[in-house]
């Protein structure tokens, strides 16, 4: 304990330089704590893109790419749907409600999503959060349409605003549906998932602007005005995908089993948390980046650390030469100065902490907000415990270089006057 109390006098006398290296510490501890906030941060929001399905179902290919089509916005089903399979599938006992999903056109490189009113109802994101306008309301009208929070930001879009429609996922537009365009009805609020950058029409809107279209463009003679196709019976003859949550999860496996198996066409029928797990482990590289960043964060502190200790050495060598002519004994000034590392370290790694949860509490809203990433402000999790105790153990492991330098000094050699 004495030697604590004098390990803590010692810092004090030398408190300016001490209060840098401190400080140096802390945001070193800060921004590896921060990392790893973020890295899990981000995996959480990867797994939250999509909560409460219990299946997705797609034409049969793969379920990483039927994943990446149906919930992320990302490439095109090999093959869809067809409506009466649908429609089949949505009236088995065990099913409680779907979402038909139907993709394949966009708007100024945002993806257009076709579906009902099931989807504001039902969709679920971040462990059961539903879907919430920030303006408006979900769309009635065949030209409605409810965008969410990326493109009316990025694009500067109100209510009551005109849109035209892209054939096809060309940013360009070359082949516009500007015959027949769609009013903003609605606006949804971020949620940090592909909703964001979604603009969400009916599956009759999806029908009315394709009635005069085939292979890609428009029949030669056929043109149809937009209240012609109001007119016109707009169900839907195929979809891309489509979401089911059931009654019970436990017939989660034998409704899977029975899609997989379904005779009119090939289906295939994917468990979402399962296949997102499978999809975050392909991409370990960036998590094991992010790993790496918060590594060469501690090293760097550290040897901070070092550096500080080692530079002021030279100038304490009378002062240890004077606790050694008063009796101390290379053990003590070996115990001294590991202390002291030690207590930086200790306090560093506290204050680091501290800032940490001051920042996230300042930058929380502005980080979901802006870039629709949830951080969570909890305890620190038990991997950030052992790296707060590997950063306290690594800095009194850094006391020990210049304890045993230290300890090499002599008497003679620290008393003596340098001209």
């Amino acid at each position: 304990m004495d030697i604590v109390r004098l390990a803590a006098r010692s810092l004090y006398n030398r408190r300016y330089t001490a209060w840098l290296t401190l400080l140096s510490i802390a945001l070193g501890v800060a921004l590896m704590l921060g990392v790893e906030k973020v890295r899990l941060g981000a995996k959480t929001s990867f797994a939250n893109t999509l909560s409460g399905a219990d299946l997705i179902v797609g034409a049969r290919s793969g379920a990483i790419p039927l994943l990446l089509y149906s919930v992320f916005r990302i490439g095109n089903a090999t093959n869809n749907i067809d409506w009466q399979s649908y429609q089949a599938i949505a009236h088995y006992p065990a099913v409680r409600w779907t979402i038909p999903l139907s993709l394949g056109d966009s708007h100024r490189g945002f993806r257009v999503l076709g579906t009902n009113r099931d989807y504001f109802e039902h969709y679920r994101y971040a462990r059961q959060r539903p879907l919430e306008f920030s303006a408006g309301q979900p769309f009635d009208d065949v030209y409605d349409a409810v965008l969410g929070a990326d493109v009316a930001d990025k694009l500067g879009y109100r209510l009551g605003q005109s849109i035209v429609l892209s054939h096809g996922i060309d940013s360009a537009g070359l082949a516009k549906h500007d015959d027949r365009p769609f009013r903003v009805v609605g606006i949804l609020k971020r949620t940090g998932t592909p909703v964001d950058r979604t603009v969400h029409i009916s599956l009759a809107g999806i029908e009315a602007i394709h009635v005069d279209w085939q292979s890609g463009a428009r029949i030669p003679g056929a043109a149809v005005s937009a209240e012609q196709a109001r007119a016109m019976d707009l169900t839907p003859r195929t979809l891309t995908a489509f979401l089911i949550g059931l009654d019970s999860k436990r017939h989660v496996f034998s409704m899977q089993r029975a899609i997989n198996e379904y005779r009119p066409e090939p289906l295939l029928a994917i468990l979402p948390g399962v296949t997102l797990q499978e999809l975050w482990d392909m991409m370990s590289v960036a998590e094991n980046a992010l790993l790496g960043v918060s590594v060469g964060v501690v090293v760097s502190s550290l040897l901070g650390l070092l550096t500080v200790i080692l530079a002021g050495l030279h100038e304490r060598r009378r002062e240890m030469a004077i606790l050694r002519s008063v009796g101390a004994t290379p053990w003590h000034i070996v115990t001294l100065l590991v202390t002291e590392a030690t207590l930086l370290a200790s306090c560093g790694v506290l204050c680091g902490v501290g800032l940490l949860y001051l920042l996230l509490w300042i930058a929380q809203p502005v980080i979901e907000s802006h870039w629709g990433l949830y951080i969570v402000i909890a305890p620190p999790t038990g991997r950030e415990f052992i790296l707060m105790a590997l950063t306290v153990g690594a800095g009194c492991l850094a006391g020990l270089l210049p304890a045993w330098l230290a300890y090499r000094y002599s008497l003679a050699d620290g008393m003596t006057v340098r001209v």
